[in-house]
């Protein structure tokens, strides 16, 4: 079988082409009109209409028609070559008219129109783009109709149609080269393809303008006439040759006034002036002044429209970003500026209230669902809330997941109507996309009553948005006491700071033993706060406050270490005597952690304690969104470190996790324990839950054992191990893990 061969690079065509082109134009130069060079140059420009057709199929540009219908214009001009050449080779006398004219200047429109369409962008749909062209054309034509088309068209001694054919010329290089000149002195970048259509364009105008006025000089310098006119052909065929052909000019940030821009449109105004100071000692009837005054009033009116479209854009510029200043930019509602403003005025006029929407967990959808669907539900919300209120309401986005509703005038028993509205709505699944997503509310209102400040009733709704989050409620109406409840929760986060710096915080261990024994198997690290003043804290007061200050990763962190420092010790101390694992409580805040695997990874490797010794648990709520935290979890798992579902049961769906989630241990909240030595239904979903934990193939234990009743009918039902104030109290001490049943059969 053959090697293949490599590929090779694509040659660059088009310049290959304007090397050639640009030869073939120096031969007119050194050689004039003599055969050999007048034959190479014909070729030449034969092969520009098909190569432009070449170009078109090999780049694939966006508007292919508009290169067609230039192509279609450079074959109109061969074709005008050809009979030239012909009529020269048969004898035929080339004057002014002669049939090649007539297609030359047939080839100029189609050429025209493609310029047009492939410099056309929005820019030049804009009436500040057309009137540019128009500036330039107006003032090239006023010249040219004093200098060329006025003496032309009012000499007797020539025939009316040679005149027109004269004047035909200058005015197609007039049109080419006004629709071409703006677009390069616009702002942003110039593709090549542009800049060779262009030249071609220029060199067009200048070659037409000798042809036509300067007849005599073609006797002379016939051969620069004519390579001209092959260069610039040959630059509009490289231009369809060159990859940037594809690309549409750049679009430019503002059509203002950029330097070149200037520059060109104030020379354009300036000709008309200059030509009446060039031809100011000549007679009124070679002057034209019907042309020149009307040229001129064209101007300034062009150049008054052209201002005051500037002036107009500007203006919509600026209302349009007043309005992004206004605005949510993902879900069009009125921004926290935007609402402060309107509750400002609402309470010039009245007494307004202010409700604060908060989406309870909205986090979990974004760890889950990615970012995009989270954004697509923000934009959902947003439209519901808009169709769920009406009248005055305004309706906001404040924040990530937050929004705000203001209803001016409005009795405290209207305003709980609309929250209730509100709540209700959002109680439902919301539909985004394929996925059904379910959203929970929490709601902070407050009244103006007795506020004279707007920002003082904003920070009413926002103390009353944050005591639903500290007190596990839905929804909250703003009173003085909340504002004590959030100074102390303001201080506990600083004496939090405190506590984590000056090493306030320690760990004790609660066993977990099997059953029937009591023997101790492992323990539970659960942290105490001794407050120097406050003295001990419960957990269930600053572990919530130190998830919503952040500090719970941190204190989180320090746990761990300690924790494992701790159980590594027990190892080489006690050996066979030390628990078989220490059990750590994770928050999802630590899960959401960038590594968090690879911090258990170092603080194991830096203490020695083997990952079996170590088992990290989890409530429910922190993986029910799955996202990063299954992802975590599943990283601990690989490192071989075990997994538990703390307060098991009690979660949105907790079975379903089973499927999703990692899991070692089960540890059955103590709700289910609580009961379950009375007869009925009390114990059957312990029952049903050891059931489960057998049949997965997991550990399970029961957390809150308080009674040896409740310790002996779990272990009737199927349980192996247990948790709670029976077996023993948190403590510092191992000496301690080993419970009264299990001694008192050691020393048997």
């Amino acid at each position: 079988m053959p090697t293949p061969e490599p590929d090779l690079p694509r040659r660059p065509i088009w310049l290959i082409w304007l090397l050639l082109g640009i030869g073939a134009g120096s031969g007119y130069l050194l050689f004039g009109e003599r055969w050999p060079a007048a034959a190479v140059a014909l070729l030449v420009d034969v092969a520009a209409g098909v190569m432009t057709v070449v170009g078109v199929r090999r780049n694939r540009p966006a508007d292919a028609r508009a290169w067609l219908i230039f192509a279609a214009g450079q074959i109109l001009w061969v074709a005008a070559d050809l009979m030239y050449a012909g009529r020269e080779v048969l004898g035929y006398r080339n004057a002014i008219p002669s049939l090649p004219d007539a297609f030359y200047l047939a080839a100029y429109p189609l050429l025209a129109i493609g310029l047009f369409r492939l410099s056309r962008e929005r820019w030049l749909r804009r009436s500040a783009g057309i009137i540019d062209v128009s500036i330039v054309a107006v003032s090239l034509a006023v010249v040219y109709w004093v200098f060329v088309i006025g003496p032309t068209a009012t000499d007797a001694t020539r025939p009316g149609l040679t005149r027109l054919v004269m004047i035909g010329y200058p005015t197609a290089g007039i049109i080419l080269f006004a629709v071409v000149a703006p677009i390069v002195v616009r702002p942003g970048r110039h593709t090549p393809s542009m800049w060779l259509l262009t030249v071609g364009s220029a060199l067009t105008l200048i070659c037409n303008f000798v042809y036509t006025m300067f007849p005599g000089a073609l006797a002379h310098a016939a051969g620069v006439v004519y390579a001209g006119y092959l260069i610039a052909n040959v630059c509009w065929t490289a231009a369809a040759l060159h990859p940037s052909m594809r690309e549409s000019p750049a679009e430019p940030v503002h059509t203002g006034f950029g330097r070149a821009r200037f520059g060109l449109l104030a020379g354009a105004m300036l000709l008309v002036p200059a030509v009446m100071l060039i031809r100011r000692t000549e007679s009124m009837r070679h002057l034209g002044w019907l042309v020149v005054g009307l040229g001129s009033a064209l101007l300034i009116l062009l150049t008054l429209a052209r201002l005051f479209g500037f002036v107009h854009e500007v203006r919509q510029q600026a209302d349009r970003l007043g309005d992004l200043a206004m605005h949510d930019d993902l879900t069009g509602l009125a921004n926290r500026r935007s609402f402060e403003q309107a509750v400002r005025t609402a309470m010039v006029t009245g007494t307004p209230q202010v409700a604060e929407v908060d989406l309870a967990d909205f986090k979990n959808i974004n760890d889950r669902f990615g970012r995009a669907v989270a954004d697509r539900a923000l934009i959902a919300v947003a439209r519901l809330l808009a169709r769920t209120v009406a009248g005055p309401i305004v309706v906001a986005r404040i924040g990530g997941d937050e929004f705000a509703l203001l209803v001016p005038d409005a009795t405290t028993a209207e305003t709980d109507a609309v929250v209730k509205q509100v709540m209700d709505a959002l109680r439902r699944p919301l539909a985004v996309g394929e996925d059904e997503l379910l959203l929970n509310a929490r709601v902070g209102v407050a009244g103006a009553d007795g506020v004279a400040d707007a920002g003082e009733l904003l920070r009413r709704a926002d103390t009353a948005l944050d005591a639903t989050k500290t007190q596990g409620s839905r929804y909250r109406r703003y009173r003085p006491d909340l504002d004590e409840h959030a100074n102390v929760a303001a201080r506990l986060g600083a004496d939090l700071r405190h506590a984590l710096d000056d090493e306030q915080f320690r760990l004790v261990y609660q066993p977990i033993v099997a059953l029937p024994s009591g023997h101790t198997v492992a323990v539970e690290a659960l942290v105490r706060w001794q407050h120097p003043v406050r003295g001990t804290v419960s957990p269930v007061e600053f572990v919530p406050a130190a998830e919503r200050t952040g500090l719970i990763v941190e204190l989180g962190a320090w746990i761990m270490r300690t924790a494992c420092a701790q159980a590594a010790q027990w190892q080489d101390t006690l050996g066979p005597g030390a628990p078989g694992y220490v059990s750590v409580n994770v928050s999802a805040h630590q899960l959401a952690q960038p590594d968090f695997a690879g911090f258990v990874a170092s603080v194991l490797q830096t203490t020695g304690l083997s990952p079996a010794h170590l088992l990290v648990e989890v409530t429910e709520t922190a993986v029910f969104g799955g996202g990063v935290a299954v992802e975590t979890l599943e990283q601990l798992r690989r490192l071989g470190i075990r997994i538990a579902l703390d307060d098991f049961g009690t979660g949105h769906s907790s079975l379903g996790l089973l499927q999703t989630v990692p899991v070692d241990v089960l540890k059955v909240d103590k709700s289910f324990v609580d009961n379950v030595t009375m007869a009925g239904r009390h114990a059957v979903l312990a029952e049903a839950l050891i059931k489960v934990s057998n049949g997965l193939g997991l550990d399970a234990v029961a957390e809150g054992v308080e009674t040896a009743e409740q310790a002996e009918e779990l272990y009737r039902l199927g349980y192996r191990f247990a948790q709670g104030y029976y077996f023993g109290r948190p403590v510092t001490e191992p000496a301690s893990f080993t419970h009264p049943a299990a001694q008192t059969q050691a020393a048997a």
